[in-house]
C-alpha cells in the first residue's frame, strides 16, 4: 500500500476513527493489525519475516535484561546479541545480498578462467526489510547498553517494529523514543491533527508534484544515454539530486504528519541536506535517522576518532562502505557510499590547508559569498556521487560521467530542446517553481522559521484556506490522469 494510492486514503482515515472511538487499551492491538495489513497489501507472506525478526529480537531483549551483567553474565548477553545479529542479518542477507554475492563470485573466478556458474535465486526482495531490521537490531543494542528495559508486552514491541507510518522506508526510530510513546501516545489536540496533516500536505507535494514529475526527466535522459547525452545528462543528473530528496523526504513527511494525528511523534530524517556546506554537514541533515545509528552502531564502537587519524579514516570508509552496501545488492551503491566517505576525509585532510588559505586572502568565513560558495562545491560533490546510485551498473555511471564532462551540445540550455526529454514546457516551468518553492522553504527551516508554525499563528479561517489552496495544489499539479500509474517510493527497494 503506497501512500500516494487511493487504498491509503481510504485506510489511514478509517484506521484514526476507530482509533478514536475504541476504549485506550485496546488501541494497541487495533493499531498492530492495521499494521500488518498494511505490509501484508505487498506480499502476505513475507509478514512472517517481519514476525520472525520481532520475536527474535523480543526475545533477546528478555534474555538480555535476565542476565546478570558481571563475570559469566557478560559472556551470556555478548553471546545473545551476537545470535540476534546473526538470526536477522542472516535473513536479510539471503533475500538482498545473496544472489548478489554469488554473481560477484561468478564474475572474479571467471577472471581466474574458473567456471563455477552457480545459480542465481532470484528471491523477491521484501519490502522495508533493511529498514525494520534495523529498528529492531537498533533495541537490542539498546537493551544490551541498558539505556532502555526490555519491552515486556509483546504486542506493544511488536507494533514498535511494525508501526505502519514508518515501517517501509522509516524514519529508523529508536526504541528509547518510539517505545514510549506506543505506550502512553499523546492525547489527541486540535493542534497536533493541524500540525500532522499539514505535514502529510508537504510530504504530497515533494512526492507527487516535484519528485514524479522530475522523475520523467529523469528516466528519459538515463534511460537512453546515446540519444540524450552532454547537457541532458548534466540537466537529468542535477535533478536527480532534487528528485530522490523530494521522493524520500516526501515519504518522511507523510510518515511523520500520518504519526501525529495517531499522537507519536517520529524523528526528523532531513534538515535542509542541500544548504550543508562540507559532505560531513550533509551526513548531518540527510536521512539522519540512518546516518546515526552507523554512527551509534557501527562507528562509535568500531573506535570512532578516539584511535588516532588514520583510525578514524579506516572507520569513516567501512562506515560509509556498509552504509552503501545497505542501501543496494549493487557495486554501484558500494561505490556511492565509499565516495562520501572519501570525501569527508579529504576535507579533513585539506582543513588546515583552507583554513591557512582564508587567513592569507583575508577571507571572511562567515560572509554570505564565501557560505553560498561552499555549499555549491558541496551540492557538486553530492551530486557528483548520486551517478553511482542512479545508474545501472558501474560502467553506465563511468560513461554518464565522461558524456557529462565532455558535453559539447550547450545550445541545449537555450534552443527549447530541454522540453523534448519527456516533459513539456509547461510541466518543465511548473517543476522549476516547485524547485524554486522547495528551496525557500528549506531557508526558512535552516533559518529555524517552520512555515507550519507561521500558518498555525493565523487566524481560523486563514488556516483553512491555506490547507484549501495546499489541496488544490496539489490535486491541480500533481501527476495524475487517465492511465496513471502510482510511482512507488525510491527507498521501497532498500
Amino acid at each position: 500500500m503506497l501512500f500516494n494510492s487511493l487504498h491509503f486514503l481510504i485506510f489511514f482515515p478509517i484506521v484514526i476513527a476507530v482509533y478514536y472511538l475504541i476504549p485506550r487499551k485496546i488501541r494497541t492491538y487495533w493499531l498492530l493489525a492495521a499494521s500488518y495489513y498494511f505490509y501484508m497489501c505487498w506480499n502476505a507472506k513475507y509478514v512472517l519475516l517481519l514476525l520472525f525478526s520481532t520475536i527474535v529480537t523480543y526475545v533477546s531483549g528478555i534474555m538480555l535484561e535476565k542476565c546478570p551483567q558481571e563475570d559469566k553474565g557478560k559472556r551470556y548477553r555478548k553471546l545473545c546479541v551476537a545470535a540476534s545479529f546473526i538470526l536477522n542479518l542472516s535473513i536479510l542477507f539471503v533475500f538482498k545480498y545473496l544472489d548478489f554475492g554469488i554473481a560477484s563470485l561468478n564474475q572474479i573466478l571467471s577472471h581466474l578462467h574458473i567456471e563455477l556458474n552457480a545459480p542465481a535465486f532470484d528471491l523477491l526482495l521484501p519490502v522495508g526489510i533493511s529498514f525494520y531490521t534495523f529498528q529492531a537490531l537498533g533495541y537490542t543494542v539498546d537493551v544490551y547498553r541498558g539505556e532502555i528495559y526490555a519491552e515486556k508486552n509483546f504486542f506493544r514491541y511488536a507494533l514498535f517494529v511494525s508501526f505502519f507510518p514508518q515501517l517501509v522506508a522509516g524514519p529508523i526510530e529508536r526504541s528509547k523514543n518510539l517505545l514510549r510513546q506506543l505506550d502512553k501516545p499523546a492525547a489527541p489536540t486540535f493542534d497536533r491533527f493541524r500540525d500532522g496533516f499539514l505535514l502529510m500536505l508537504w510530504g504530497y507535494f515533494l512526492k507527487v508534484v516535484l519528485a514524479d514529475r522530475i522523475a520523467v526527466f529523469v528516466d528519459t535522459a538515463y534511460g537512453d544515454i546515446e540519444t540524450y547525452t552532454g547537457v541532458y545528462l548534466i540537466v537529468a543528473t542535477l535533478l536527480f539530486a532534487v528528485q530522490i530528496y523530494c521522493d524520500f523526504a516526501g515519504y518522511s513527511v507523510i510518515a511523520m504528519g500520518a504519526a501525529k494525528i495517531l499522537g507519536i511523534s517520529l524523528m526528523e530524517n532531513f534538515n535542509s541536506p542541500y544548504l550543508a556546506a562540507s559532505v560531513a554537514e550533509f551526513w548531518r541533515r540527510w536521512h539522519i535517522s540512518l546516518s546515526t545509528w552507523f554512527r551509534d552502531y557501527l562507528y562509535i564502537p568500531l573506535g570512532g576518532n578516539r584511535k588516532g587519524k588514520i583510525r578514524k579514516y579506516v572507520n569513516l570508509i567501512i562506515t560509509f562502505g556498509v552504509s552503501g552496501l545497505w542501501h543496494g545488492a549493487n557495486w554501484t551503491y558500494v561505490i556511492w557510499g565509499l565516495l562520501n566517505g572519501a570525501y569527508q576525509i579529504i576535507g579533513d585532510i585539506l582543513t588546515p590547508i583552507k583554513k591557512k588559505m582564508v587567513g592569507i586572502l583575508d577571507i571572511k568565513e562567515d560572509s554570505l559569498s564565501h557560505r553560498c560558495l561552499r555549499v555549491v562545491t558541496t551540492f557538486l560533490l553530492v551530486d557528483l556521487a548520486w551517478v553511482f546510485f542512479r545508474a545501472n551498473t558501474v560502467f553506465e555511471a563511468l560513461r554518464i560521467i565522461k558524456r557529462m564532462l565532455t558535453a559539447r551540445n550547450h545550445w541545449v540550455w537555450f534552443d527549447g530542446s530541454l522540453y523534448e526529454c519527456g516533459l513539456n514546457e509547461k510541466n518543465f516551468r511548473l517543476m522549476v517553481w516547485g524547485i524554486l518553492l522547495l528551496f525557500v522553504v528549506d531557508i526558512c527551516k535552516y533559518k529555524g522559521m517552520k512555515l507550519r508554525e507561521v500558518i498555525a499563528r493565523q487566524d481560523y479561517w486563514a488556516q483553512c484556506l491555506c490547507v484549501i489552496v495546499a489541496i488544490l495544489g496539489i490535486l491541480l499539479f500533481g501527476m495524475w490522469g487517465a492511465g496513471y500509474d502510482v510511482a512507488n517510493f525510491i527507498y521501497f527497494q532498500f
